[in-house]
């Protein structure tokens, strides 16, 4: 019997969920595209908890008076599962100044997926930083987003996003081709 037909990336260990807060996914202040946003995401979410991949979520710490703002409905995580990592930030990186790095060392992970907001922003510099600490990227183009910027419309300035993360990246043609497995630890 032959060997399936790959059709995406290989299988990564863990899926790291940026930034996908109440503020940025509902009312006025929603990004470009914000449901299906969330299903795509909330799709990988599932496939990851079933193949017991690492689930970490990122939660941006937003200044005062801002939709992110700590403790505001805006601030609050959407997807999230009571056993699962959440990671808080203040600046784009999600490895800068938090345990990142060290929740996936810990696990020995060398693959990950990234999903989430915003695309310019969270989403790129998290990739640089993963993709400079030796780590593999998988960045599904369904599952992140952004807002115009002037009178580039949000799908324009995510496509740029990724193309500026170089030939490093694994830009998978959409979530449902990306494919999980348990971390070895």
């Amino acid at each position: 019997m032959s060997e399936p037909v790959r059709v995406g990336p290989a299988p990564v260990e863990a899926l790291i969920v940026i930034d996908m807060q109440k503020g940025f996914l509902t009312g006025d202040a929603a990004v470009a595209g914000a449901d299906g946003l969330v299903y795509n995401v909330s799709d990988l979410l599932f496939r990851a908890r079933q193949a017991q991949a690492l689930v970490i979520h990122l939660q941006n710490d937003g200044p005062v008076g801002a939709v992110d703002e700590p403790g505001s409905p805006g601030w609050e995580l959407c997807l999230t599962n009571a056993d699962e990592a959440v990671v808080r930030k203040t600046s784009d990186d999600g490895f800068s100044d938090t345990p990142l790095g060290a929740l996936l060392e810990r696990r020995q992970v060398r693959r990950i997926a990234l999903g989430g907001l915003l695309s310019e922003m969270c989403v790129s510099a998290t990739a640089r930083t993963a993709l400079a600490q030796g780590f593999s990227v998988v960045l599904p183009r369904d599952a992140h987003s952004t807002y115009p910027l002037d009178d580039i419309p949000a799908r324009v300035v995510a496509r740029v996003a990724e193309h500026s993360l170089g030939d490093e990246i694994e830009l998978a043609r959409t979530s449902a081709v990306v494919e999980f497995v348990a971390p070895p630890a």
